[in-house]
């Protein structure tokens, strides 16, 4: 396929679009330590992490895409989006990542950790929203929080 100097800007328009929209709902690597964001959320928020190399990696790019249409439902899920970028982590956080939350920094990885702080999915490719929300809608807390929401 050839592509016209209006195809690519076409094509380049579209991508910093998809990145504007997931921008909203996500937040790009820690300012503080990812431990400190972990424990300030446990019981508070679920947590996906979105796990790659660099800010480019197509993986990651895709998940963004993925989850932009999805605002409402994370918020819905009190679900935190964070990406975590390899190529931007302290040492500490690197270590943490690698040898408590066993996660390998040589490509994506999308973690989904629990209110209890606990790890519930992995994956290694895009996931979609569906089958994420399917996971955390059968959570016990989750199931209470639905009950609780049909009451009010």
């Amino acid at each position: 396929m050839r592509f016209t100097s209006f195809g690519w800007l076409l094509v380049l328009g579209g991508v910093f679009l998809c990145a504007a929209v997931a921008k909203g709902q996500t937040t790009t690597s820690p300012k503080s330590s990812l431990t400190t964001l972990l424990k300030a959320s446990r019981w508070q928020k679920r947590v996906l992490l979105l796990c790659a190399p660099t800010a480019t990696d197509a993986d990651l790019l895709r998940q963004r895409q993925l989850l932009a249409p999805a605002r409402a439902d994370l918020d819905a899920r009190d679900l935190l989006v964070q990406e975590v970028l390899f190529n931007q982590l302290s040492p500490a956080d690197k270590k943490y990542l690698t040898e408590n939350l066993r996660v390998s920094t040589t490509g994506f990885t999308a973690l989904l950790i629990g209110k209890d702080g606990g790890a519930k999915r992995r994956e290694t490719e895009p996931v979609a929203p569906a089958s994420l929300f399917s996971t955390i809608d059968v959570m016990p807390m989750r199931q209470q929080e639905m009950r609780q929401a049909k009451r009010q």
